[in-house]
């Protein structure tokens, strides 16, 4: 599992991310990241919930509730056009700081001459 503060940033970016493939319920956006990280990443219902209220309530994603089951309610995420610019923005601020931190902290392994 990956330390949780260093996902703590970019939880945001994944979550619009995973919305960009398809819309999706909560239980189903934390199951697709688990199965896509190959459970290195994790979002619980205590960070999940009010990550998705959030992004809503700052327009970067819509919700509305699922019609298609007779069973229990759920509501049903999708990213908006403002929640594509933003994924934009961040997407290239991520490269950004990758190609920095590969600078700091290389992953390829360093000669020593000497």
């Amino acid at each position: 599992m990956i330390d949780k503060e260093l996902f703590k940033g970019c939880s945001k970016t994944v979550v619009l991310r995973l919305l960009m493939s398809a819309s999706m319920h909560g239980y189903e956006i934390s199951q697709r990241l688990k199965k896509l990280s190959e459970q290195k990443l994790e979002l619980t219902e205590g960070t999940l919930y009010p990550l998705l209220h959030s992004l809503e309530a700052d327009g970067y994603i819509s919700s509305s509730w699922d019609k298609t089951t007779l069973k229990r309610k759920r509501k049903i995420y999708c990213i908006t056009t403002k929640g594509k610019a933003l994924l934009k923005q961040r997407t290239k601020e991520w490269k950004e700081f990758l190609s920095t931190m590969e600078v700091l902290l290389p992953t390829k392994r360093i000669r020593s001459d000497g």
